[in-house]
C-alpha cells in the first residue's frame, strides 16, 4: 500500500510539474521576469545553452512566442543598452569585465546606469526604441558577446 501511495503521489507531482511547464505568463508576469514576450522560443533553447538556471530558462519559455518557419523571422536588433546599478557592480564580475574589456567591440551597445536596476540588455529596434528586455545577472562575459554577436546588427550593417 505505501509504495502504490508513493506512486500516486509522485505521479501527481509529475502531471503538476508538466502542467506549469507548459503555461504561458500574462505580459505583466513576464516583464517583472525581465522578459517582455518578444523572445522567440527557439531563443530560449539558444539561451539554455548559455544558462544553466532551469528556472530561468522555463520563465523564458512561458514568456516566448512561437517560432515561424520563416528563416527570415529570427529577429536582429539594432542596438542594445545594458543597464546595470554602479553601486551593484561589484556583485557582477562578469558584467564589469564586458563593460571594462570587451563592450569596445560591439559600438551599437550603450552602458547605461541606472539605480538599483539589475543587469539586463534592452533590445532596441531600427527606431531605437525598446523591443526587448533581457535580465544578464547570471550571465558570463563570453555569453554576453556571443549573444549580442548573434542578436545585434553590427555597426557596418544599419
Amino acid at each position: 500500500m505505501y509504495y502504490y501511495a508513493m506512486g500516486l503521489v509522485l505521479l501527481s507531482a509529475f502531471f503538476i510539474c508538466f502542467a506549469q511547464a507548459d503555461q504561458h505568463l500574462n505580459t505583466k508576469q513576464c516583464e517583472n521576469l525581465g522578459f517582455t514576450g518578444l523572445a522567440l522560443c527557439s531563443d530560449c533553447h539558444t539561451f539554455a545553452e548559455y544558462i544553466k538556471d532551469q528556472e530561468l530558462v522555463s520563465d523564458c519559455l512561458k514568456c516566448c512566442s512561437e517560432d515561424s518557419d520563416d528563416a527570415t523571422s529570427k529577429v536582429i536588433y539594432s542596438g542594445a543598452i545594458l543597464e546595470v546599478c554602479m553601486r551593484k557592480l561589484v556583485f557582477y564580475p562578469e558584467i564589469v569585465g564586458f563593460i571594462e574589456e570587451e563592450k569596445d567591440k560591439f559600438p551599437t551597445v550603450k552602458v547605461h546606469y541606472a539605480f538599483n536596476s539589475p543587469p539586463k540588455l534592452i533590445m532596441l529596434d531600427d527606431d531605437g526604441q525598446l523591443k526587448e528586455t533581457i535580465r544578464v545577472d547570471n550571465w558570463k562575459r563570453e555569453h554576453i558577446m556571443q549573444f549580442l554577436r548573434e542578436k545585434v546588427k553590427p555597426l557596418s550593417d544599419i
